[in-house]
């Protein structure tokens, strides 16, 4: 018996989909029944067909790149557990990261915020040009409670995200939001000649995870504290509004400002709710929030609801 990728059902006859490599009962077989990633390759007809030796026809090279990232990503491959679990990549490379941040480099001579630590792991105005610090600052932490905190969120509505866009997207948005988030605190710090303080951390990031689920699904069910049941858009906008406040006393001296990067978590907000309307229609908006996935190559399964 087999756990059916999209619904949980138990199969004994499980349809195995050949683009994405995940098991499906007979009523979500079908690409479209499972928001497949593979329907994209419907619109390139060397993407769907190509690999077969009997057609005839000559693949594209994106066609036969396409196929090799299958190949390597797919069921059996090696990267196969990376498909659809990278919410779970970027929870390991945080605590990674973590571990080099407070262990690894102490043990090692290089202090904690010492210049060299601080090189690299956090993103800084006067040292915008370190450009992997672009990256790191997002995997990189200020201490327990913040890595705690995001890793949670995380948890929970990383994989749901993930699952509507794919792990392609969803790793580019997750990257790429993080970064622009970074680069926006530090840029409207200097604007409004705010200090001149670095960033590290990845709730721009998770943000944007935010953004693009309560586009989706505003009226999702949450649990704030893990006991106050809220529809997603009051937690979402209601932190955002604390963070439009407190990131402008800030400069006020106002007691809300903090040592919070609040205009990173905006601008990160702000990306996901701006890609979630672009998407929006052309996604089945989540209707539950799902947890305890796991799973070995070819992609995870879903354990129960949330």
């Amino acid at each position: 018996m087999a756990e059916c990728y999209e619904c949980g059902r138990y199969e004994n006859l499980p349809y195995q989909c050949r683009r994405c490599g995940n098991t499906f009962c007979a009523e979500h077989r079908l690409p479209e029944n499972h928001n497949c990633p593979g329907l994209q390759d419907w619109n390139d007809p060397g993407g769907v067909f190509g690999n077969r030796a009997d057609d005839g026809t000559e693949q594209s090279t994106r066609a036969r790149a396409r196929d090799r990232v299958n190949q390597v990503t797919g069921t059996g491959g090696p990267l196969g557990y990376f498909r659809g679990n990278m919410t779970f990549v970027f929870l390991g490379l945080m605590w990674i990261t973590f571990a080099l941040q407070y262990f690894v480099l102490p043990l090692l001579g290089v202090g904690f915020r010492t210049p060299l630590w601080s090189s690299l792991f956090v993103l800084e105005p006067q040292n915008v040009a370190y450009v992997w610090t672009w990256v790191t600052s997002v995997f990189a932490h200020g201490g327990f409670t913040h890595i705690a905190v995001n890793s949670i969120t995380l948890y929970f509505f990383g994989p749901v995200v993930e699952r509507q866009l794919g792990s392609k997207r969803f790793t580019a948005l997750f990257v790429g939001s993080g970064i622009v988030a970074g680069l926006a605190q530090i840029g409207t710090n200097l604007a409004m000649g705010g200090p001149a303080a670095g960033v590290l951390g990845a709730s721009g990031a998770i943000m944007a995870i935010m953004g693009v689920l309560t586009v989706l699904n505003p009226n999702l069910r949450v649990y704030l504290y893990f006991f106050i049941p809220l529809p997603l858009w009051v937690l979402t906008f209601g932190f955002a509004a604390f963070s439009l406040t407190a990131g402008f006393g800030t400069f006020g001296g106002g007691f809300l400002g903090g040592n919070v990067a609040h205009f990173a978590h905006l601008a990160g907000l702000f990306i996901g709710l701006a890609y979630g309307q672009h998407i929006k229609g052309r996604q089945r908006a989540p209707q539950s929030l799902r947890f305890g996935r796991g799973g070995g190559p070819g992609g995870p399964r879903r354990r129960g609801p949330f």
